[in-house]
């Protein structure tokens, strides 16, 4: 497996009960993961856990056979090979479509830099925006810029927390469909938690149900959702 998750366990300083108790799954390379459930769930805790922002009181996380946390070990988020998309796209304003993709590419020389992004923004379908600023964008636009520089530096993992929470019904459906395309195409190991089954079931592969922290259901997107509404 790529992606193994073991017995995760984690709790809040300020709760009694533990907000991700025993959460497991295994990924295969190249899949992508929904994590689907109510507002509170645990959803987001978990990928704040798997990208290191915060750290399990038990369980074991692996990537490509690697330990990235588990009772003796705890690798730092900057060295975890994971991309994050967040909800608000977390693009900087006072840069560039180019320079906000340029920008997790450390250690990598001029030349390369501009390979990458202009295969990032061939891959994202914005060719003619490099020089434009978020402010310039649409909201979909925004988020392929987002999604451009969580690739460029070729992650592992990639993470996203609630994508198409920021976008209207018409366009969601439209930017669903882009998303997955461009996933696949990256070949890049995702997953991506939303409250929305319509979500999950037009990108995921397999989808994860969690309810309070806890895994209720986890297999083929397919199958687990064919009779849900």
């Amino acid at each position: 497996m790529f992606i193994d998750i073991k017995d995760l366990c984690f709790k809040y300083s300020n709760s009694k009960k533990l907000t991700i108790d025993n959460f497991s799954i295994s990924i295969n390379k190249g899949e992508i993961v929904a994590i689907l459930g109510k507002s509170g769930s645990g959803k987001s805790t978990v990928l704040r856990l798997i990208c290191g922002l915060e750290s399990p009181i038990k369980g074991t996380i692996k990537i490509n056979n690697q330990i990235i946390s588990n009772d003796n070990t705890f690798i730092m988020p900057e060295k975890r090979g994971i991309g994050m998309v967040f909800q608000d796209y977390a693009l900087f304003p006072h840069m560039t479509v180019a320079q906000n993709i340029k920008f997790g590419l450390k250690n990598t020389s001029k030349n390369e830099k501009n390979k990458r992004l202009k295969e990032m923004l061939s891959l994202v379908s914005l060719e003619q925006y490099e020089e434009r600023y978020p402010y310039e964008l649409s909201g979909g636009q925004q988020q392929r810029v987002a999604l451009a520089r969580a690739l460029a530096p070729e992650p592992k993992l990639l993470l996203l927390d609630e994508p198409f929470s920021n976008l209207d019904a018409n366009l969601r459906i439209k930017i669903r469909r882009e998303l997955k395309d461009i996933i696949k195409r990256a070949g890049t190991t995702s997953i991506f938690v939303t409250h929305d089954i319509e979500d999950a079931r037009n990108i995921s592969d397999k989808v994860v149900l969690i309810e309070e922290g806890i895994v209720v259901e986890y297999g083929v997107t397919s199958q687990l959702l064919k009779t849900r509404g």
